[in-house]
């Protein structure tokens, strides 16, 4: 196999195609010679089909299962439009001219008809249809030019209501064939073989886009700004003009730009992904196109395409640029939905393609385990899976198993390539793409350990030198840093060892010293330096720092002094009294104010310090994957960082006990800024004393906590005293750079202790850390955590929703709720959006307190933000209930099935809403089973409270086990509706037909319902059945368990389920001689009553004349046959 070459770098989509429709045509008999497919169009939902015999097949894009056949006398069908905003509605053109729309009426489950027909165009070809994007009317335009407007009526609104208000109108006639018709907010736009016109329906104005004329086929389309926009924009125009252009006009017609696409198409065309070929790129075919675009649409929020018959084409028209071109052979027609195409072929194929970027691609083609073909998609487009954006759908081990899959007998080339390009993947934590285009391609980079990307330059120029000045640059700083901190060392020693020297004399011995010598020459080289660099990615060294903090602490307090001295002073009273005791006080106040100050922000930013030093050699040990992936280390490097986290940002109690436990370097380091502190403790020999028993005791205490506080026995612990305060404030002031990290630390560490059984004795507990160090957490992955674990830890849940509270206690949707008006309460909180689910929980949790019930009904608007999960644990189970059905509820009716669906995860959570919903608003036990088990008699009658969302639950696809379970749980409740539906589920028949004998209706034998027999067989045992349970039923009945005092629907239920009436059953179904046979055959001797007898009679009668009547039409076609063929 030759070596696949490489596309270039602006290349990142293709065109693929997944899936194979020749069984569907096939299915559909579109692939014979004689009967082809002529058009098609596309919807969220349907996949139209329209024939050269008048047929239009409407398949359903679920499953491609084909739902309806519409036919058509009036000719072939030419042109096919689904309604963009109501499914239940199809617009079809016909070879003679005929416009007809077609409502499916599928909700209400009833026969498509046509609501709406037009012969405005009779003779004349339909060459485009356009639906209205918000009413339903059609725009049909025709080759001799004629643009008219259909109005559909429909069912919904009773017969004949369209044909008020003139359901055809002549909208326009153009100069020539219309060739498109788009209509966007009003304005239809309609292409001619000359020009571009815009009407306004409404005003009934016409416009003339651009003033130059064209002669072809050139198609024009409106280009929507608002999808995914907040804010809106009028529509765009692009009309297509000779040699590869389009014009950009706006929404009035007026042309803004002209793009010219031809040379950018002068590129070779990317191959089309898909299982009939291999992938084929010549990067040697390049010419211009000079083309006409035929057909102009939207595709996609960004996108235009157009298509000729041998290839498609898609631009971005925001930078004028080509996304891509594809050749694809003998094109008809093209649909298109979202990011999906269905091409049409002159062959009468389908192909369905799909635009996706080409790490997508490889995705898909991995799943569907189409080894070769994904292979050389990542060989073709290198620059994209080797990125690290990459990394999150295309993993390197999935990489490795492809590159396993593939033979190396048949494919060792496509190998060797795959190898060279995993070789080039970049990790998943990355940051070298995003940073790739601001380093230049004369450039190269290395990533250090501490983070900082380190430029090395191919090139002489001008990268060395800036580079070297970087070096020198940082270099002298260095010296300066390190002469700064021998100034100090040499100016607290100096005075000790020449305490002779006064401030105006001089030391001989200190100008000769050597190395005072060279710190001169430093200086002056400083003074040369002309610019100054700064380094922001090294901090600055403790000393350095603390030094600059107290000369600022002194400057401020020495300020305020003076500034309360001048005050005073002018105050004459203060003058004569108090001069002389405040010259005492004054300069004593203000240096024990300035040592406190200075002590505290010293101790501040050293821990701060140490905090950011822990952080930083913890954050860089997670990243490592073997520590990531292993618990036990991962833990290990957690509780290294946790001490220096407890003492700096925890409680007051447990900082002064860790600050015992400083090491010699710690104490070093901190020895600047305690001397005096420790001077003025020796001073005092008793309350040295007393200090040192008080903090020794507090250790004690703090070392007998701390094991208190683990997992397994936070509990316990929690039963002993109170818990703590949840701390949503942090005790300090964190720098904001430092807080993401420790964030993510803190959150790592509370997951780990809570989903790890074993956790170190040293070890902080799940709850504890939580309500300690709130502040830090990152809301909603502790939310989500708090959902997993709420069973085993429901102490999580409740100490998030204090500390939730206590965070969102001062907005004011907080007032509003506190006020009392639930529906001003909900107003406000839907104001909110977009939402965050921690602090809506905390709201909906006020809500819930303040109005119970009626609150949590309400609760689905604010889905999906808000979970069936979280409410389960918001509310008890009954009220969970009323809130599930509601969500569930609001759903359209065809949508609620797999929307219940997808709300269970995991799937053991049906088999509980099941036993909710049969437990909360249903009847009594007793009232739906006999002391025995069986049913009652008509206890199928009953109203459960849950009866939609019951129905659902059976009806969820599940496997044989669940089914049986479900099964279980319904008859020993008493839901006989749904445990008959599961019997018919699990083929047993027989123990549906028991239990419809029980209840005794009739009705249950008739679909959709019911359950109806559907062999003679069944029929047989069904009578039998009949026979032995009807006296029971009677006793039942007459007893008044469930009996004429019944008054719970059962006159609207179908009749007794007895031999005769089942016999009266079987004979409208296949005759009443056949009935009277199976009667006979199960030994039964029954006297039909008068009615059921001129019942049989009648049917007799009508088989009869049914005979005689196909004999007729048989013996007709016969005659008109053999007439033929004389």
């Amino acid at each position: 196999m030759p070596l696949i070459p490489v596309v270039p770098e602006n290349h990142t989509h293709v065109l693929a195609e997944f899936d194979c429709l020749d069984s569907l045509l096939s299915a559909l008999r579109l692939d014979s010679g004689r009967l082809k497919c002529s058009c098609l169009a596309v919807s969220r939902k349907w996949l139209a089909l329209g024939t050269s015999a008048g047929g239009l097949h409407l398949i359903q894009r679920d499953g491609w299962k084909q739902r309806l056949i519409l036919t058509h006398k009036e000719g072939s069908i030419t042109q096919v439009a689904c309604c963009p905003h109501d499914e239940d509605f199809v617009a079809v053109a016909t070879s003679q001219g005929l416009v007809v729309v077609w409502e499916l009426q599928l909700e209400r489950r009833g026969r498509p008809e046509r609501v709406s027909m037009s012969w405005e165009h009779r003779g004349q070809t339909i060459t485009a249809l356009c639906w209205d994007t918000s009413a339903h009317r059609v725009f049909a335009g025709d080759s001799a030019g004629k643009v008219s407007c259909l109005r559909t009526g429909s069912s919904k609104l009773g017969k004949g209501s369209a044909f008020v208000i003139f359901p055809v109108q002549t909208v326009t006639v153009v100069d020539s064939k219309v060739v498109q018709l788009g209509y966007q907010d009003g304005r239809l736009l309609a292409s001619s073989l000359s020009r571009c016109y815009l009407c306004d329906t409404e005003k009934e104005k016409f416009w003339r886009v651009g003033n130059k004329e064209r002669d072809g086929e050139y198609g024009a389309c409106f280009f929507s700004q608002n999808r995914g926009s907040l804010v809106s924009h009028p529509p765009l125009l692009f009309c297509a003009r000779p040699g590869s252009r389009m014009w950009e006009a706006g929404f009035n017609g007026e042309v803004l730009s002209t793009h010219q696409f031809k040379q950018l198409l002068a590129c070779p065309p990317l191959p089309l992904i898909t299982y009939r070929n291999e992938p084929h790129y010549d990067p040697l075919q390049k010419s211009s196109q000079s083309l006409a675009f035929s057909k102009l649409m939207q595709f996609g929020d960004q996108h235009l395409l157009t298509w000729t018959d041998s290839a498609i084409y898609i631009f971005t028209p925001q930078n004028g640029q080509v996304l891509l071109w594809t050749e694809v052979k003998d094109l008809v027609d093209v649909a298109i939905y979202r990011s999906e195409l269905f091409c049409l072929h002159g062959s009468g194929h389908l192909s369905h393609l799909t635009l996706l970027s080409a790490e997508r691609c490889v995705e898909r083609l991995l799943r569907r385990e189409s080894w070769p073909l994904a292979a050389a998609v990542c060989c073709m487009f290198q620059h994209t899976i080797t990125t690290s954006r990459a990394r999150k759908s295309i993993p390197i081990d999935r990489l490795e198993h492809l590159k396993s899959q593939l033979s190396v007998t048949t494919h060792l080339d496509l190998i060797g390539q795959l190898e060279e390009v995993i070789n080039r993947l970049e990790p998943l934590d990355s940051a070298s793409s995003s940073r790739r285009s601001s380093i230049s391609s004369h450039e190269s980079f290395n990533v250090l350990d501490c983070g900082i990307y380190r430029v090395i330059s191919r090139r002489g120029s001008q990268s060395d030198e800036e580079t070297s000045s970087l070096i020198t640059q940082s270099l002298s700083e260095e010296e300066r840093l390190k002469e700064f901190s021998s100034t100090q060392e040499e100016d607290q020693v100096e005075p000790a060892l020449h305490p002779s020297v006064s401030s105006s004399g001089s030391c001989p011995h200190l100008y000769s010293d050597p190395q005072n010598s060279e710190r001169m020459e430093a200086e002056r080289s400083e003074q040369g330096l002309h610019f100054h660099l700064p380094l922001s990615f090294r901090p600055k060294p403790p000393r350095i720092a603390l030094q600059a903090v107290k000369e600022s602490v002194s400057s401020f307090v020495k300020k305020t002094t003076e500034k309360i001295n001048s005050e005073l002073w002018q105050r004459p009273d203060f003058r004569e009294s108090g001069l002389a005791e405040m010259s005492a006080n004054t300069v004593p106040y203000s240096e024990e104010m300035e040592h406190e100050l200075y002590d505290d922000m010293i101790n501040t930013e050293a821990d701060m310090q140490e905090l950011r030093s822990a952080t930083g050699q913890a954050i860089s040990q997670s990243h490592d994957p073997l520590v990531l992936l292993d618990p036990v280390c991962l833990e290990e490097t957690l509780l290294e960082w946790l001490p220096v986290l407890e003492r700096v940002l925890g409680p007051a109690e447990l900082g002064s006990a860790a600050a015992r436990n400083l090491t010699g370097e710690e104490k070093d380091y901190l020895n600047f800024s305690s001397e005096q502190e420790e001077e003025s403790l020796c001073s005092s020999g008793e309350s040295t004393e007393f200090a040192t028993q008080e903090k020794d005791m507090s250790l004690e205490c703090g070392e007998k906590e701390d094991p208190c506080g683990s997992a397994e026995k936070e509990p316990e612990d929690s039963n002993k005293r109170p818990s703590e305060p949840v701390q949503v404030v942090p005790p300090k002031a964190v720098p904001s750079d430092l807080v993401a990290d420790l964030s993510q630390l803190a959150t790592l560490y509370t997951e780990l202790s809570c989903f790890r059984k074993h956790m170190d004795a040293k070890a902080l507990g799940c709850t504890t850390f939580l309500r300690r160090y709130f502040f830090l957490l990152d809301q909603e992955r502790i939310r989500r955590m708090c959902l997993l674990c709420y069973q085993e830890q429901p102490q999580l849940q409740r100490s998030f929703m204090e500390g939730m509270s206590e965070l969102t206690k001062s907005s004011k949707e907080v007032e509003v709720i506190q006020k009392g008006d639930m529906l001003r309460s909900l107003r406000s909180l839907r104001e909110l959006q977009p939402w965050s689910a921690p602090p809506l929980l905390a709201h909906l949790h006020r809500l819930y307190e303040k109005h119970g019930e009626a609150a949590v009904r309400s609760f689905s608007q604010f889905y999906p933000t808000i979970t069936p999960a979280d409410i389960m644990i918001l509310a008890p189970q009954s009220h969970f209930l009323a809130y599930l059905d509601n969500l569930v509820q609001s759903q359209t009716e065809e949508h609620r099935l797999l929307f219940l669906q997808s709300l269970l995860e995991p799937e053991s959570l049906r088999q509980n809403w099941l036993e909710l919903a049969l437990t909360h608003d249903a009847p009594q036990r007793c009232d739906t089973l006999t002391p025995d088990g069986k049913p009652r008699w008509h206890s199928h009658c009953f109203i459960w409270g849950y009866g939609r969302l019951l129905s659902l639950l059976i009806r969820l696809p599940a496997d044989m086990s669940s089914k049986q379970m479900m099964a279980d749980t319904c008859r020993s409740h008493g839901y006989w509706m749904g445990y008959i539906y599961l019997c018919c589920e699990l083929q047993r028949r027989t123990e549906a037909f028991s239990t419809i004998c029980h209840l005794d209706d009739t009705s249950l034998l008739e679909e959709p319902d019911g359950v109806e027999p559907q062999t003679l067989d069944e029929w047989k045992q069904l009578i039998q059945l009949s026979q032995r349970y009807s006296s029971a039923g009677d006793a039942e009945q007459v007893s008044g368990v469930n009996g004429s005092s019944w008054t719970n629907g059962s006159a609207e239920r179908g009749g007794k389920v007895s031999p005769e009436t089942l016999t009266l059953m079987l004979a409208r179904t296949a005759g009443p001689d056949q009935a009277l046979a199976v009667l006979q055959e199960c030994g039964l001797q029954l006297d039909l009553s008068p009615h059921s007898k001129l019942v049989c009679e009648l049917l007799r009668v009508a088989e009869k004349r049914q005979r005689a009547m196909i004999q007729t039409m048989l013996e007709r076609c016969d005659r008109f046959l053999w007439s033929q063929h004389a």
